[in-house]
């Protein structure tokens, strides 16, 4: 098997989970506000507590591929989210439901980190570019189909699909690891000559003065705030369904927009370089999040829903490119760097439903409150990145 076609089935493997862990982290909280009667409060709780897990977990899982293996690490991730699932499939009580999304987001963490470094390993610099903008797109298109496809497979199949189905793909993603694991690839990277648009790229990196560590770590500071709105959002999303009267299949249709936005960003952050090391479009992006982030939210009307989240898949877009980016750039351990990466997410996703919960429990008198909570703390996010630039350059 050549390095390509081994990396061919990486990236299946990674649409695959995209898919199934789409399915079900998007789409649970309505089984939850439908089956178990969990408000704002209690989704939100379970945001925090599955950012709880992944901050540490995510850490670990990058840790052990590294330590042990990176077939080892995907086996047990999806052997574990597929038991996961399958038994939330006949769990429907609140604690056993808790208890299944730690469970599969433990299994989870063996999983993201893992795939990211498989991708980057054996690429020679000029081909390190184009390998991540494949990576982002594939896995934020499926994730895209997943909600967009995903209320309409919930209607025809019933609520319960949305355990199911992803625990029977994790089945099929393990027994494909297990087949790849097999698999001889050959020793030498392919000799593969950089596009225009990849050597423009290069070049541009190693002419900029500015050091790619302080845009990591100006793109490791933006990104869990990126994740406390996305993760504040989508648990918040049955509540925007109900105030425009959405069936499960127009929330689909209607609120994958943003999910679709964002793949089309990665497309243009991956063909476009000029987002390199310019500090001044990375603040852009982190402004509008705020913005679009409440628009999105508290949308009075459905072409403000619309217009929202045009404007937040193009800010998630680029703050998340950004972090992935220099995280597979930097230093030789791709795994654990990746696994940084990905707690990061975890904590950004624990501090945001954290606040929200906090903001709820002690105003609750207050229409939104856990929404202009989460708000002020993207504004502080904002101001936090200024002062880090600031302090940097000239502290």
């Amino acid at each position: 098997m050549t390095l390509r076609q081994f990396k061919t089935n990486v990236f299946i493997i990674e649409g695959s989970n995209a898919f199934a862990t789409g399915i079900y982290f998007n789409w649970i909280f309505f089984y939850t506000q439908n089956r178990l009667h969990f408000g704002v409060s209690e989704n939100l709780g379970l945001v925090a507590l599955h950012g709880l897990i992944y901050t540490g977990a995510a850490w670990f899982g990058g840790w052990f591929a590294h330590r042990f293996g990176k077939f080892a690490a995907l086996k047990i991730g999806f052997a574990i989210m597929s038991v996961a699932l399958g038994a939330g499939n006949f769990l429907p009580f609140a604690p056993a439901q808790v208890a299944v999304m730690l469970g599969w987001t433990f299994g989870m963490c063996f999983t993201w980190a893992t795939l990211q470094s498989l991708i980057s390993d054996r690429e020679p610099a000029d081909r390190l570019p184009r390998m991540a903008g494949i990576y982002n797109i594939v896995w934020s298109g499926v994730s895209a189909v997943s909600y967009f496809v995903g209320g309409a497979l919930l209607e025809k199949f019933g609520i319960t699909a949305l355990f199911w189905i992803p625990a029977a793909i994790h089945l099929v993603q393990l027994a494909h690891v297990f087949w790849l694991g097999k698999k001889e690839v050959a020793p030498e990277p392919e000799k593969i000559i950089a596009s225009p648009i990849e050597r423009e790229n290069l070049s541009s990196e190693r002419a900029n003065p500015v050091g790619q560590k302080k845009f990591l770590r100006y793109a490791l500071l933006a990104n869990p705030f990126a994740y406390v709105a996305i993760n504040t959002a989508i648990p918040m999303i049955p509540v925007v369904a109900k105030r425009f009267e959405l069936s499960p299949t127009m929330t689909g249709v209607f609120c994958s927009v943003w999910f679709f936005v964002r793949m089309g960003a990665f497309i243009w952050f991956w063909l476009w370089p000029g987002w390199h090391y310019r500090f001044g479009i990375l603040l852009t992006a982190k402004i509008s999040l705020v913005v679009s982030f409440i628009a999105l939210m508290l949308a009075p009307q459905f072409w403000i829903l619309l217009v929202a989240q045009i404007f937040f898949g193009l800010s998630v877009g680029l703050i998340y490119y950004s972090s992935l980016y220099y995280s597979m750039h930097g230093g030789a351990s791709k795994s654990q760097h990746g696994g940084v990466h990905e707690a990061v997410i975890g904590l950004g996703t624990l501090v945001g439903a954290s606040v929200g919960v906090g903001a709820n429990y002690f105003f609750p008198e207050v229409s939104g409150v856990s929404i202009w909570a989460v708000s002020g703390l993207l504004l502080g996010g904002l101001f936090a990145l200024i002062w880090l630039r600031y302090r940097k350059e000239n502290g």
